[in-house]
C-alpha cells in the first residue's frame, strides 16, 4: 500500500532524527521555532509506537509490483528497531523497579541508540529516492 510507503519514510526519518539529537543539550531551532521539543516523553512513546506498527504493517503488506516481505524488508526492521528503541527509553524513563534484564538491555539500547538512528535516516532516504529497489 502507497500509504504505508509513505508512513515509513516518515516515521523511520522522524525517529532517527529524535534516536540521534537524543541526550545532546544543544537548542535546536525546529524546536524554538515551533514551541515544541522532540525530547518530549509522550512524544517519544506515541512516535514508538506508529513506527512499530508502520514496520509491522510494511511486513505484512507489499507496495504493488514489489515482492512481498523482501521488497520492504529494510523500511520494516528498522521501523521495528527504532521504535522498540524509543518505546524501551519511555518504558526505562518510568519504571521504577531494578531487573537485571532491563539493565542488560538498556546498556545494549544505549550503546547502539544513535546507530539505530543513523540507520532508519539512511533507509528512510533511500526509500524515499529508490522506491523499486529490492530491500527498499
Amino acid at each position: 500500500m502507497i500509504q504505508f510507503y509513505f508512513l515509513s519514510i516518515v516515521f523511520n526519518a522522524a525517529a532517527g532524527f529524535v534516536l540521534i539529537n537524543e541526550g545532546t543539550d544543544v537548542e535546536n531551532s525546529i524546536e524554538s521555532s515551533l514551541k515544541f521539543s522532540f525530547r518530549n516523553e509522550t512524544f517519544h512513546l506515541i512516535l514508538g509506537i506508529l513506527t512499530m506498527v508502520t514496520g509491522l504493517l510494511k511486513l505484512l503488506s507489499s507496495t504493488p509490483g514489489d515482492i512481498p516481505i523482501i521488497g520492504d524488508l529494510l523500511p520494516a526492521v528498522t521501523g521495528l528497531a527504532a521504535g522498540f528503541i524509543l518505546l524501551f527509553g519511555y518504558y526505562q524513563s518510568r519504571s521504577v523497579i531494578e531487573d537485571d534484564k532491563n539493565t542488560r538491555i538498556g546498556e545494549i539500547v544505549s550503546k547502539n541508540r544513535k546507530w539505530i538512528g543513523f540507520a532508519a535516516l539512511i533507509v528512510a532516504a533511500l526509500h524515499f529516492l529508490f522506491p523499486q529497489a529490492l530491500l527498499l
